[in-house]
C-alpha cells in the first residue's frame, strides 16, 4: 500500500507554550480532570500530528482542567522520507517502550532523554489517549490494557469498531501503561492507545479526530458544542472486544507468515498454522483465534511480530 497521507508543517506547533519544544498545557483554571493527548510517539506516524495540528488551529479549549497536547519524537519525526517511512519510526530506540523508571533513569538514547523532557507533564495526566498507526493496512484498533476501566471507558466511547484487551509487549513499557495508568487501585485514571490504521491512509487523521472528539467529552473537561461537528464520524453498529492471550515473540530473524495476513482474521481451528519461526511452526492455540496487528516490518529478536486473542469475557 503505498503512503498517501503528506506530512505535516508543525513549525507553528512544535514551539509549545510550556517551555518544552512540542508541549502544550491548556488550563481552564478551574477544577477537572488533566487529560493528555499525545502524538509522534514513533515519528512516521503522522495521523496524530495533523490531529493535534487541527485541534490547536480550531481553537478547542477545555472548560474545567487542563489538556495537555504532546509532539513527542520530533527527532524522529524531522527524518521522516515517504519512500523509507519505517526509518524514521525512531532515532535510538522505540520511545514506547521506554516508559519504565529503569528506562527513565538513562539519557543514553534520544528517546530517553525525550522521554524524560514529556515525563513531568505525563504524571499530571489523570486521562491519556495516546495516538498511532500501524505497519500495514488494517481497520483502527483501540488497546485498552487490562483493567477494566479502561474497558469500560471504550464501551462509553462506542468507537472504533475493534477493542484490543491486551497487556503491552515483552521489550518495553508503553507509555499508555507508565505509572498509574496501570495500577488498579489509580481510579481516577483512564488510558487507551488508538491505532488510526495504515501509517500512510490518508483516513488516519479523520478516526484521530473522531476519537478525540469522544474521549474530550466523555472526560467532562469540555462540552459537546465545544468540539467541532465535522469530527464526529458514524459509530459502528457494535463493537468487539477482544483480549490478547499469547504475543509470538520473534527469537531470530528467521520468522516468515504462511500467507500476507492483514489482521483481525479470525481461524476457526486450534492448531492452524500461520507461519514458522526458527523452522517451527506457529499455530493457532484454540479455535476462533483472532490475528492482531501481525507485521514483520520492524522484525528482529525480541519484537512482537502478532498477537493472538479470542473474544474478551468480563470477570
Amino acid at each position: 500500500m503505498s503512503f498517501s497521507l503528506s506530512y505535516p508543517d508543525i513549525q507553528t506547533e512544535r514551539q509549545g507554550n510550556t517551555g518544552v519544544l512540542g508541549l502544550w498545557c491548556l488550563d481552564s483554571g478551574k477544577a477537572g480532570r488533566t487529560v493528555m493527548i499525545s502524538a509522534l510517539i514513533h515519528g512516521n506516524e503522522l495521523c496524530g500530528a495533523w490531529a493535534l495540528k487541527a485541534l490547536l488551529a480550531r481553537g478547542v479549549q477545555p472548560r474545567r482542567g487542563k489538556l495537555i497536547l504532546a509532539f513527542c519524537n520530533l527527532d524522529a519525526f524531522d527524518r521522516f522520507d515517504p519512500a523509507h517511512h519505517d526509518a524514521s519510526r525512531y532515532v535510538d530506540e522505540d520511545m514506547n517502550r521506554v516508559w519504565s523508571a529503569q528506562k527513565l533513569s538513562q539519557t543514553q538514547t534520544q528517546e530517553q532523554r525525550r522521554a524524560r523532557a514529556i515525563l513531568p507533564w505525563l504524571e499530571q495526566a489523570d486521562w491519556l489517549l495516546d495516538l498511532h498507526s500501524m505497519h500495514e493496512p488494517c481497520a483502527p484498533l483501540l488497546l485498552t490494557g487490562t483493567l477494566e476501566r479502561n474497558i469500560e471507558l471504550a464501551k462509553t466511547l462506542g468507537a472504533p469498531e475493534h477493542v484490543i484487551v491486551d497487556s503491552g509487549h515483552q521489550d518495553g513499557v508503553r507509555m499508555r501503561d507508565y505509572g498509574r495508568f496501570s495500577e488498579p487501585e489509580a481510579e481516577e485514571t483512564r488510558s487507551l492507545l488508538l491505532e488510526c490504521g495504515f501509517h500512510g491512509d490518508p483516513q488516519t487523521p479523520a478516526v484521530a479526530l473522531d476519537l478525540i472528539a469522544r474521549f474530550l467529552i466523555a472526560s467532562e473537561i469540555v462540552d459537546i458544542q465545544d468540539i467541532p461537528s465535522d469530527w464526529r464520524r458514524a459509530s459502528p453498529k457494535q463493537q468487539r472486544i477482544v483480549q490478547v492471550t499469547h504475543a509470538v515473540v520473534a527469537p531470530s530473524r528467521q520468522v516468515s507468515f504462511s500467507q500476507a495476513w492483514q489482521g483481525l482474521e479470525t481461524l476457526s481451528q486450534a492448531g492452524t498454522c500461520i507461519g514458522q519461526a526458527d523452522g517451527q511452526p506457529l499455530l493457532t492455540p484454540y479455535d476462533h483465534c483472532t490475528l492482531i496487528m501481525p507485521s514483520l516490518r520492524q522484525l528482529r529478536p525480541g519484537v512482537t511480530v502478532v498477537r493472538l486473542a479470542r473474544d474478551y469475557m468480563a470477570p
